[in-house]
């Protein structure tokens, strides 16, 4: 053992000391021939004679200096790198081939792994929170809402009730003013119950959490800070905790700053946290529903346990309860699905799409390397002449393509790196606040395990691709052909089969894209039931503090009409609780006085508007009856207005003109007439269905959170600024924000920013993918014409025309396109159809579309195949006939 271990370290040490111990093997070789060649001259012989006799015996000098070599050494490696220098004197010799190779496989592999880093950050690595597999998304459930927000006394009595989770808490969304000096600043916040952040397995890195109960005490209202907010608006001060603070005039105490890493997707924006609080206003109501949780399960609990338990203190409050309970049921699935459910199906799609467009890249680089192999067959054929087997010619090649591997991959991952960074970038902030996942994004374990993974899938393809064509070749034919003739059939099967391949890939990206591009289109282009154009808005906070009265929020209403009128250019000021193409959120329970009603819930669209806000702002069609005026106020009886889905849903084949809508309980004080009907106008997302949807003066309900919309005959976005200016200067105690023109509104709303993401996205794949497989179709076609130039002169010197000739290489190119094409229509189908959550008013197998995706590559294929195709016709025959 010990000889064994000894003979190996030598042999490694004098692989690592080669050139100085061959250097002591030729002095040591030189001076046993010299001293053999001094006693053969010693015995009589001449110099010529002792030197010849001394070389015979000593069987050869390099012969004798490679037998010692071999034994001295370790032979797998020596011939690995003489392979993989041999391979690096090939590759200089054409630097356009291997640049081409690399750059091909480096965006292949950047993108996908690029793409997976997302992935990775959004669906593989674990939430950051402890224990986060335990954690539920708690909500209710309705026949109108798969989830919806919770109310408090339900939440409260689920907390109590349930025996599968650990703790149960609750979140709900909030604004605040933030007066700093003289100036009020709106900041996003939340209102939790105390428990949260320990439910979350999360703890502040200053100050204290907040303590049991303590959202019931009302004498001293604490708060805690997001790290973004103690940094940008107390600049990262530590003394900040016990500081007190002015929140829409109430005065709060710091406790405590979380830490920089936490992120709340639902609330992803939040600054400030603060503790629930009372069940006070709309929450000391069983039928206010605004609040949702979260929940940890107990040990061994699944989901689907804690969602029957929930489900079945849901059906007992349902019967206890039934005015405002019921048919509401319970909502319980893990907090990953809650966060990252929206962008799921299109981080699947771009993963789907980036790996098509590495599957065309490796393929491309296989046709290149058997390119490259065919146009060496004759050197292939000369080394096996002289002795070289199958399997030494096939490790040079396989040497050759594991270099091209690597090359690409690295040069891959640096293409990912910046790929990475530069989508985040292009992330909308709008977009990125509801997936905190982004800041996981990056090089890691995970994306540095996926990126060998597919470095060395793309270097087996590269590695096999030459050792097929070797199986197949007959090395002695390749030597009497000399390079001459047509191109072998194995050249002509797995080329343009490879060709085929690509166009496939290239026809189900371009019908992706172009399917997603329509949509958009379409998304964009719905109807939302007014006119979006010249219509600027802002958003309002007025503090409770400052306007104690709902008559002086009716003040401040004309103050700012009357202000904002003065500005250039402004037609109509209208005010609304809630702006369009936002969400279906802030619903009511109507009843319909006169119908039959069995507790049901008649779930509508709940907005306040100012009688200028429907007509003269949005334009929107009346269709009979009237909108609000002046006179409909806290003096005169309340009215509303409907719109058409409503209208059609709950008085079909009637005229709900002066028909009476309330309450549950038909409460006199909420009973409105309606007075007017108008189209449709779309209040929630683009692709959502429109909602039933009321319209109350708001007059008669007026609120300190309130948006301004204004009409302007200029330009709306320039309105924007002066809007602003002149609203704060009214009273620094308002705060302002979320200033956007209704265009844009539309163009930034969630769904239209995921829809346009994912179809740039793709489309880059698509075009990437386009131009690889029209190279990859040209390679071949103008491989084809180089091997068959024999050819061609025989059929032009016997009378041949140059457009038979363009019509020989056209048809070759035609029939590969026409099965790329035909085969990738028809994956085309069954992608589509899968990634069916991303499209918008078009079918998976949308003909013109479809159909303008094979023109497209039949004709970027044609004009591949043209120029290889007139190089052919110009051929001189004497000079291709005399062509070796």
């Amino acid at each position: 053992m010990l000889d064994f271990l000894r003979q190996a370290a030598q042999r490694v040490m004098s692989f690592f000391h080669k050139e100085s111990m061959d250097r002591e093997l030729d002095a040591e070789m030189t001076a046993h021939l010299e001293f053999a060649i001094q006693e053969n001259v010693q015995r009589g012989m001449n110099e010529g004679e002792a030197r010849r006799q001394a070389l015979a015996e000593f069987g050869g000098v390099q012969q004798a200096r490679e037998r010692q070599r071999e034994a001295r050494g370790l032979p797998f490696l020596d011939v690995l790198v003489q392979d993989a220098r041999f391979a690096l004197r090939q590759l200089e010799r054409k630097p356009g081939f291997a640049a081409t190779a690399v750059l091909v496989l480096a965006l292949g592999i950047g993108a996908s792994t690029a793409i997976f880093g997302f992935v990775n950050a959004a669906l593989i690595d674990p939430l950051p929170y402890a224990q986060p597999n335990q954690l539920l998304d708690v909500g209710e459930r309705s026949a109108v809402f798969p989830r919806s927000d919770l109310s408090r006394q339900d939440f409260e009595d689920w907390q109590r009730m349930n025996t599968t989770l650990s703790s149960l808490e609750g979140y709900v969304g909030n604004g605040y003013l933030l007066r700093i000096g003289n100036v009020s600043t709106p900041v996003p916040g939340a209102r939790v119950s105390p428990g949260f952040f320990r439910t979350l397995g999360v703890q502040p890195i200053l100050g204290r959490d907040f303590r049991p109960g303590e959202d019931e005490e009302r004498k001293a209202d604490v708060a805690m800070l997001t790290w973004s907010g103690w940094m940008e608006r107390f600049g990262g001060r530590k003394d900040v905790i016990g500081q007190t603070i002015s929140l829409s005039g109430d005065p709060y105490t710091i406790v405590g700053v979380l830490p920089k890493d936490f992120a709340f997707a639902p609330r992803a924006n939040a600054e400030l946290w603060t503790p629930l609080g009372k069940g006070e206003g709309c929450e000391a109501r069983r039928s206010c529903h605004d609040l949702f949780a979260v929940g940890r399960l107990k040990e061994g609990v699944t989901p689907g346990q804690a969602q029957a338990d929930l489900q079945r203190i849901a059906a007992r409050l349902e019967a206890e309860y039934p005015g405002s309970n019921k048919g509401q049921g319970a909502s319980a699935q893990p907090l990953r699905d809650e966060i990252v459910g929206q962008v799921e199906p299109i981080l699947l799609t771009l993963l789907a799409g980036s790996g098509l467009l590495l599957i065309i890249a490796c393929v491309n680089v296989a046709s290149l390397l058997l390119v490259r192999s065919e146009s060496r067959r004759r050197e292939i054929a000369v080394r096996g002449a002289l002795g070289a087997t199958r399997l030494r010619l096939g490790r040079q090649f396989v040497t050759e393509g594991l270099l091209l591997a690597a090359a690409g991959g690295v040069a891959g991952l640096l293409t990912a790196g910046g790929l990475m960074a530069l989508l985040r970038k292009l992330v909308p902030k709008a977009m990125a606040d509801g997936v905190t996942f982004l800041g996981g994004v990056g090089m890691n374990a995970h994306t540095a395990l996926f990126a060998v993974a597919i470095v060395m899938l793309a270097a087996t393809l590269l590695a096999v691709t030459p050792m097929i064509h070797l199986a197949f070749a007959e090395l002695h034919e390749s030597l009497s052909e000399g390079g001459r003739g047509a191109a072998g059939r194995f050249w002509r099967r797995m080329g343009a089969n490879l060709v085929v391949v690509e166009l496939t890939v290239a026809v189900v990206l371009l019908a992706g894209a172009g399917l997603l591009g329509k949509s958009l289109y379409r998304l964009l282009h719905v109807d939302v039931g007014f006119d979006s154009t010249h219509v600027a808005a802002v958003n309002v906070m007025a503090p409770d503090t400052a306007y104690p009265k709902p008559q002086q929020w009716v003040e401040l209403y004309g103050v700012i009409r009357q202000r904002l009128m003065t500005l250039p250019g402004v037609e109509a000021v209208g005010f609304t609780s809630d702006l369009p193409v936002q969400c279906d959120c802030d619903t009511d329970w109507i009843r319909i006085a006169g119908k039959p009603f069995r507790g049901e819930h008649n779930e509508v669209l709940e907005r306040d508007a100012n009688p200028e806000y429907l007509g003269a702002v949005l334009r929107a069609k009346l269709l009979r009856g009237r909108l609000f005026t002046d006179a409909d106020d806290m003096q005169h009886p309340q009215v509303t207005v409907i719109n058409e889905t409503l209208a059609k849903k709950y008085f079909p084949g009637e005229d709900p003109l002066g028909k009476m809508i309330g309450q549950g309980d038909l409460d006199p004080k909420s009973m409105r007439q309606v007075v007017g009907v108008i189209a449709d106008v779309r209040e929630g997302a683009l692709d959502d269905p429109a909602w039933p949807a009321e319209y109350l003066s708001i007059y008669h309900g007026p609120d300190n959170y309130f948006s301004v919309a204004v009409r302007t005959r200029g330009e709306e976005k320039a309105l924007l600024p002066e809007m602003v200016k002149m609203v704060r200067g009214i009273d620094p105690r308002l705060g302002v924000y979320g200033e956007i023109t209704m265009t844009d509104q539309i163009g930034s709303s969630i769904t239209a920013m995921i829809h346009r993401f994912s179809t740039w996205l793709v489309g880059g794949f698509a075009v990437a993918a386009l131009l690889l497989g029209v190279i990859g179709l040209y390679g071949v076609i103008a491989y084809s014409v180089s091997q068959r130039t024999r050819e061609i002169g025989v059929r032009m010197a016997l009378g041949a025309q140059r457009g038979a000739v363009h019509a020989l290489i056209l048809k070759e190119a035609a029939w590969l396109t026409g099965l790329g094409v035909v085969i990738g229509l028809a994956g085309s189908i069954g992608t589509a159809s899968a990634m069916g959550k991303l499209l918008f008013g078009v079918r998976s197998w949308d003909a013109e579309t479809l159909g303008c995706v094979a023109g497209a590559l039949v004709l970027a294929a044609l004009l591949a195949s043209y120029i290889p195709a007139r190089r052919a016709a110009a051929v001189n025959p004497m000079d291709a006939l005399r062509a070796e």
